[in-house]
């Protein structure tokens, strides 16, 4: 599968979905923890992938998303943005509002 198809299907496959340094809970760089950090506030399960185990992916999504850094926040298929906004949406508690609403759209086969 090309590397792209596979981005394309990570992000079809899942509304709230983190592409990050590492996982959530070892994240391997500050912005990523800080995003994870932002996320997991919200109460709301999310996917991730780690950019450093994907090295593929690390050098694909950049192009793809038009988006140079990690992490970077992909919710119901639109990317969000990387840590700074991330957390300036969190502080404003718009993160909250959009994680909550998407995740209402998708309920999970754990509930």
């Amino acid at each position: 599968m090309e590397t792209i198809d596979k981005i394309k299907e990570q992000i079809a496959e899942n509304p709230i979905l983190l592409y990050m340094k590492g996982s959530p809970k070892l994240p391997s760089c500050g912005f990523s923890s800080q995003a994870t950090q932002a996320l997991m506030s919200c109460g709301e399960q999310f996917a991730y992938v780690d950019i450093l185990q994907n090295p593929d992916i690390r050098a694909e999504l950049p192009k793809y998303a038009n988006w140079p850094t990690f992490p970077q926040l992909w919710v119901d298929g639109e990317l969000v943005g990387g840590c700074d906004i991330i957390l300036e949406m969190f502080q404003q508690g718009e993160l909250q509002e959009l994680i909550k609403e998407t995740a209402a759209k998708y309920p999970s086969d754990a509930e």
